[in-house]
């Protein structure tokens, strides 16, 4: 006998306790997504039964989540500031913390024409973002993976002042920018975090012995690729404020400023071109 919306939403969310903290939400969310409905729909017709198909399709899902694969990839999107972003395998899942370099930019830059360069871009949350806040903006944004920048160009919705190509962080790339901003890469190689992470792309996370190869070679990048003037902004790791900011002072970088984000965990550093 078929079970009912609300009764197969019960049994798998017993099924998720343990390794998911919010797991009906979980359910509702995957069961949503099998109906193309919102979460107000599936309330109202918690009573219904579902077709076997759908049945099917719901649990396959919820074995997925079990599994300990991540709902963004399950979904195949993440929400980032005021957008839904596809994501899939090939890119990092954009993170709330993430939106604290969106804010930073937006608070601190007004809206006149700015040349922006977002390193590793993923998903294109920060580029796409501030191109779609900014329109004055002209807005490059660059990953080394050919998939990953497939992902970027779908979320980018024809954006008229956004560039997306591939390329290893500034190589290649001959002018100069008002702004760069990057969330590299910057866990440590063997970091025990990683087993938490093995869904998404090493590429995209690990960052030599100390986690910090990328945003060496980012700072360093800069010096040559920034106006005079120009801003640099960079997210890292908690415990990596103190090791970013000293390798910002021996660039010859100015004006320094470390950030936390909404956890209160020291997140991002920026810095100015002398």
């Amino acid at each position: 006998m078929s079970k009912s919306i609300a009764e197969l939403i019960e049994a798998q969310s017993k099924t998720l306790s343990s390794i998911s903290d919010t797991p009906k939400l979980d359910c509702q969310m995957l069961m949503a997504g099998v109906l193309d409905k919102g979460r107000d729909w599936l309330f109202a017709h918690s009573d219904e039964t579902l077709p076997g198909p759908d049945e099917a399709n719901f649990n396959e899902l919820a074995n997925r989540r079990r599994r300990g694969e991540p709902m963004a990839y399950i979904l195949g999107y993440k929400g980032f500031w005021n957008h839904d972003f596809q994501v899939t395998s090939a890119t990092l899942i954009p993170r709330p913390e993430t939106e604290l370099l969106v804010e930073i930019l937006l608070d601190r830059l007004d809206g006149l024409p700015r040349q922006v360069l977002d390193l590793g871009t993923g998903t294109g949350a920060i580029a796409v973002t501030l191109a779609a806040e900014r329109p004055e903006w002209r807005v490059m944004a660059v990953d080394i993976d050919a998939d990953a920048i497939a992902v970027a160009e779908a979320n980018a919705h024809g954006l008229a002042n956004l560039q997306i190509q591939q390329g290893d962080w500034f190589d290649g790339i001959e002018q100069k920018f008002d702004l760069v901003v990057s969330n590299p890469p910057y866990i440590a190689e063997g970091d025990p975090h990683l087993e938490d992470l093995a869904f998404e792309p090493a590429s995209a996370l690990v960052s030599g012995s100390d986690g910090l190869a990328g945003i060496r070679l980012i700072i360093q990048g800069a010096r040559s690729h920034l106006e005079p003037g120009g801003t640099l902004l960079l997210e890292h790791g908690y415990e990596q404020q103190p090791a970013v900011t000293q390798l910002l002072e021996d660039a010859g970088m100015l004006s320094i400023e470390t950030f936390k984000d909404l956890q209160d965990q020291p997140r991002a550093v920026l810095a100015e071109q002398p």
